[in-house]
């Protein structure tokens, strides 16, 4: 399985939205911050519409920021792709 997050260094919700992944097991992040390059930024804006973070890919879909993840995972989504992977 493959996650891309887009992210900075002082988010807090980028901060869960890796706590949770790794909770589900999730060892390898792929993280691209967004606050040491603008370039990464205007990749992630082009990518998502969206200029905040965290925003997180899985196996190169947009899941979405934190709350999406959130959701994603309550709805046993998340589990269901980690064991189909």
């Amino acid at each position: 399985m493959k996650i891309v997050m887009y992210t900075s260094h002082s988010c807090p919700y980028c901060v869960s939205a890796e706590r949770l992944l790794t909770s589900r097991g999730i060892k390898n992040i792929d993280k691209i911050f967004v606050d040491n390059s603008s370039e990464a930024l205007e990749e992630m804006i082009n990518l998502t519409g969206r200029r905040t973070v965290p925003q997180i890919f899985i196996n190169d879909n947009h899941v979405g920021g934190f709350d999406d993840l959130m959701a994603f995972d309550k709805q046993g989504n998340l589990e269901g792709l980690i064991n189909n992977s």
